[in-house]
């Protein structure tokens, strides 16, 4: 029991250090729903490889898919009226691609729960690392050459940097427990906007997650889609007892 509960804690440690920083900046741009566009383009990749090359270059393929999605909302950024609309849009491209796709699939249902919300209770570790070692180099990237650029050179990196991100997390978590844990514990942190947002989205992050995971595995629920309630449900509880308060910066 232990084994399988540690791994699946260190699992969403990994998953939350870095996208603790993109749910921040994806609140502050106010286009929440970008991860999911691009999650489901990264899917919609995994889906054909699923089908045509029987799961062979799952990852670059997923990986191809989800830069060409956050590509085309960075250029969609200077060029569209309502920003949200047209993420919403490619999201539902993306949703609609892989039921069409899986549809042809013998496994296809199996295959679709797995791309919306995985049990992350039997990540395999190596897997886990992988992922930290990845993650760790996109950080390290953000952190230094973020902050230094500007205009479309700044949302270039944002979307193909959060793009591959997301291709991994996707690939691990699926689709919905990705969206979960990058919006989640940011938006509370901006609700209770007190100290660093970055530390305490982190931090909620792993205690929602802790209490979501020893619940699943206890009940026999499906972890995935237990994060995705527990986190959805902290967050509405926190939307209702914090009053509005201007963000931070």
């Amino acid at each position: 029991m232990t084994d399988i509960l540690l791994s699946a804690f260190f699992l969403s440690v990994v998953l939350l250090g870095i996208h603790s920083f993109f749910g921040i900046e994806i609140i502050k741009r106010g286009i929440i729903f970008t991860d999911l566009a691009i999650g489901q383009m990264a899917a919609l990749g995994a889906a054909l490889s699923v089908l045509l090359l029987e799961g062979q270059f799952i990852y670059p393929l997923s990986l191809s898919f989800a830069l060409l999605g956050g590509l085309v909302i960075a250029f969609a950024s200077k060029r569209t009226v309502s920003h949200e609309a047209f993420i919403g849009l490619l999201y539902a491209f993306g949703l609609s691609g892989v039921f069409i796709v899986l549809s042809k699939s013998y496994h296809g249902t199996e295959m679709f729960d797995r791309l919306m919300a995985s049990d992350i209770l039997f990540t395999p570790i190596e897997d886990i690392i992988e992922t930290a070692i990845i993650y760790t180099g996109l950080g390290l990237i953000l952190y230094f050459l973020y902050p230094r650029l500007k205009g479309i050179w700044k949302d270039m990196l944002f979307f193909v940097s959060f793009a591959a991100t997301v291709t991994s997390s996707v690939r691990l978590a699926g689709v919905l427990v990705v969206f979960a844990l990058l919006v989640a514990p940011a938006y509370i942190a901006f609700k209770i906007n007190k100290g660093i947002l970055l530390i305490n989205a982190w931090i909620i992050g792993i205690f929602v997650n802790i209490i979501a995971i020893i619940v699943s595995y206890q009940l026999d629920l499906p972890t995935g889609y237990t994060l995705v309630f527990f986190h959805a449900l902290f967050a509405l509880t926190a939307s209702l007892l914090f009053p509005a308060k201007k963000q931070t910066e």
